[in-house]
């Protein structure tokens, strides 16, 4: 991609973001392109941070020197706040789509563009989703500790999978119906916990 295209972006597209005096703690530019590598692949904030951690790939692309540490997973969420705030997410696909054109990579006329709400409405689903799960795997952990025969007579054989690991140590769903259904699945989950802890009247 990086051969291909180049740098999609530069640090002045995104200068109205930020105040004029100090300086960016992260080029803007990288964050916008690490928001689009982790809308392709379906990525978490934390998935997506520790992609720039350690891929070579990612590293690549994004023109850093391999001994990046990268940067925290809460700089993405602050990063499209900014963007949402000032009403600029159309900057990440109008600068894409221009440089396809610019490529002859699109036609001049056709459908060519995608909501850029929908880029981040799908990356702020996932990171609802990894948040709850999380939530919950905590609270399973915790219970497997203070009241673990309680725990093994109410859970269900499916939540052995689910919960084993941690949420961002595998890939959410990137189709929308099936994060939502997983949204669904997990919300069950901890509401017949919760309903089973209630019937029981126990307290831990």
């Amino acid at each position: 991609m990086y051969e291909e295209l180049g740098r999609l972006y530069t640090d002045k597209d995104f200068l109205e973001l930020y105040p004029n005096c100090g300086k960016l703690a992260r080029s803007p530019a990288c964050l916008a392109l690490v928001t689009l590598m982790q809308f392709a692949e379906g990525l978490t904030d934390r998935q997506a941070a520790e992609s720039v951690r350690a891929r070579i790939d990612w590293k690549y692309v994004l023109g850093l020197e391999l001994t990046d540490e990268g940067f925290d997973h809460t700089i993405l969420k602050e990063w499209r706040d900014r963007l949402v705030k000032k009403e600029a997410e159309s900057i990440l696909l109008d600068k894409m789509l221009a440089r396809f054109k610019e490529k002859k990579l699109l036609k001049g006329r056709g459908i060519q563009r995608t909501d850029s709400t929908q880029v981040l409405g799908a990356i702020r689903m996932l990171n609802r989703l990894e948040l709850v799960g999380e939530t919950l795997r905590h609270a399973l952990n915790d219970l497997s500790s203070h009241a673990p025969n309680w725990l093994c007579s109410v859970i269900q054989e499916d939540w052995f999978d689910r919960y084993s690991s941690r949420v961002d140590a595998y890939r959410l769903p990137k189709d929308k119906s099936e994060r939502e259904r997983l949204a669904l699945t997990i919300g069950a989950d901890g509401h017949h916990l919760h309903s089973s802890h209630l019937r029981r009247g126990n307290r831990f």
